[in-house]
């Protein structure tokens, strides 16, 4: 062989060694959630009733829900549907789904057989809780021109028992709804964000370039919320006026229950759409007095009222206080209040880089989860337009809009991961209510949410159970059963987190009830758990493992609290 052909064989044959050739491409990271939803068996799809009339309702409806209904461990899920419009007729029955997680990744639609398939009025949202503390979670429709409570009967099935309930709302728009404690009788009450008046007999004409557009929301004369008592024997009683609720006249779309001035006692932010945001404080009477305007949450910083559609509470500054998101209209941004020591909040939207990542959004579910269980907690949003012709007026705005994955990255700031997010979150959606919830029990938030008049999409978490985490199923005695309205304050080592059972949140949806920690890098250290408990009493539980969800049923031998 010749000296310079034996040379380019030896070479050939080392050059792996010496690193003359490229290294092999290196594995991508895995997206960070994956749209499961074929996988998971769900073909269901949603239906707004649209037609040239342009009902507002059509562009603000589908709500979503997980719940355990069979209480076997596994959440399942429930989607609402719209309706039809009297132009704006389905091919087939308009049908809510109820998908029963069959613990493998599938799920089966139960709906018929369960008794919730269909609804005497145009759906809109979901909210679900045990609200007969019989170990069963049950189902507040809400809609239009009235709503519909579902009572489970602990056999797999339901019974509509609006009428005698007194839970008919009856002609309302319901959107939002929450089930929470307010007057600490062990009874979960309901309060129902009322929207605007609404007559399918009598529409609004609106357009845009000659095309038929909805009309703005300020065209809707607003509504009033409801409050509802729970009286213990199955009935409720409407307390909206005696409770100061009435007073508050205003398109009420998103609401939270939560312990803002942390006093033992259930609050409520309400987002109001072209309507003053509330501050609902409980006064431990059976009222709430608004302290909106006082703790600037109730205007923008120009002192206009911004479009609030979704909202959610949880402790991001680490100060033991609940803080809020608010989703809003494009170029309202979604805003981002921070808890002070007084009842003031701090917008913090420009500072944290939400103005800048929301600014051409509409947006309407949001929540705080720690999607990687780093112990910091992020946002995830959805969003969509209404205006079916704002592309005819905005280039810098689209009708289909893009889902945000917001990761905290310390500082009170935010990144947008959309590049590993995984692909829903590069694709625009028509996106409307969402949920988030442990769907395959392995200790990191899964995420649902629905399109109108597409099937919706469910998120599998990939990345969570990477991280060190701790979960809670509370079961109260005193309480109500659900323990919507405990304090959470974990210990582990050095670090200490603050959490809430809350109630309602995000958008037309209802969430898993377990209380998840994130904790970061892996901990050898096992956590301890002080628990306020909605009736008052203080319970506090050490030697916690982590990495698995811990049952606690409340004990009435503890220590007072508030």
């Amino acid at each position: 062989m010749p000296r310079f052909l034996a040379l380019i064989v030896a070479a050939l044959l080392l050059a792996p060694s010496w690193g003359l050739w490229s290294e092999p491409a290196k594995e991508s990271p895995p997206e960070l959630f994956t749209d499961v939803s074929v996988q998971a068996g769900i073909t269901w799809k949603h239906f707004n009733g649209q037609s040239q009339d342009r009902f507002l309702i059509e562009a603000s409806c589908g709500g979503v829900a997980f719940l355990d209904f069979d209480s076997d461990g596994w959440l399942d899920i429930f989607f609402v549907n719209g309706g039809e419009t009297p132009k704006g007729k389905s091919p087939s029955p308009v049908r809510n789904a109820l998908y029963r997680n069959l613990g493998n990744g599938r799920f089966e639609d139960v709906a018929e057989s369960a008794g919730v398939a269909e609804v005497p009025f145009f759906g809109m949202g979901a909210a679900a809780a045990d609200y007969d503390n019989d170990g069963f979670q049950d189902l507040y429709v809400t809609g239009f021109p009235s709503s519909a409570l579902f009572r489970n009967q602990g056999d797999g099935t339901f019974r509509e028992v609006t009428q005698g309930a007194g839970l008919e709302n009856a002609g309302e728009w319901g959107a939002s709804a929450v089930w929470f404690d307010f007057d600490r009788d062990r009874h979960l009450d309901l309060f129902v964000c009322n929207y605007a008046e609404l007559s399918f007999a009598h529409p609004r004409p609106c357009n845009f370039a000659g095309k038929p557009e909805y009309c703005s929301q300020r065209a809707y004369p607003p509504r009033r919320p409801r409050l509802y008592r729970n009286n213990g024997a199955g009935a409720f009683i409407d307390v909206s006026r005696s409770s100061g609720v009435a007073r508050h006249l205003g398109r009420a779309f998103g609401v939270v229950s939560v312990d803002i001035d942390d006093d033992g006692w259930d609050d409520l932010f309400v987002a109001g759409d072209a309507s003053p945001d509330l501050l609902l404080l409980n006064r431990r009477n059976g009222s709430f007095e608004d302290r909106g305007f006082d703790a600037e949450i109730a205007y923008s910083v120009n002192g206009e009222a911004r479009a609030g559609m979704g909202v959610d509470a949880a402790d991001l500054n680490g100060d033991g206080r609940p803080d809020f998101i608010v989703t809003n209209f494009h170029d309202e941004y979604h805003a981002l209040y921070l808890s002070t020591p007084q009842l003031l909040y701090r917008e913090w939207t420009r500072p944290s880089g939400l103005a800048g990542f929301t600014r051409p959004f509409v947006g309407w579910g949001a929540r705080f989860i720690d999607y990687d269980n780093d112990s910091d907690l992020d946002l995830v949003i959805v969003n969509g337009h209404v205006s079916q012709t704002i592309e005819l007026s905005r280039r810098d705005i689209r009708y289909r809009q893009l889902p945000l994955l917001l990761a905290n990255v310390g500082d009170l700031k935010f990144r947008n991961m959309a590049s590993q997010a995984g692909p829903v979150f590069r694709t625009r959606h028509s996106a409307r209510g969402m949920a988030t919830g442990d769907y395959d029990n392995d200790g990191d938030m899964d995420v649902v949410f629905v399109r109108l008049n597409e099937r919706p999409v469910l998120l599998r978490n990939n990345v969570g159970q990477e991280g060190a985490w701790i979960g809670f199923e509370l079961q109260g005695t005193l309480s109500n059963r659900d323990a919507i309205g405990s304090k959470l304050s974990l210990q582990s080592g050095d670090k200490r987190f603050t959490k809430w059972a809350t109630g309602g949140a995000s958008f037309l949806a209802s969430h898993d009830k377990r209380v998840v920690f994130g904790l970061g890098e892996p901990v050898e250290e096992e956590c301890s758990l002080e628990i306020r408990w909605p009736s008052g009493k203080v319970q506090r539980i050490s030697g916690l493992g982590i990495n698995r969800y811990h049952k606690i049923v409340e004990s009435g031998e503890v220590a007072e609290g508030p």
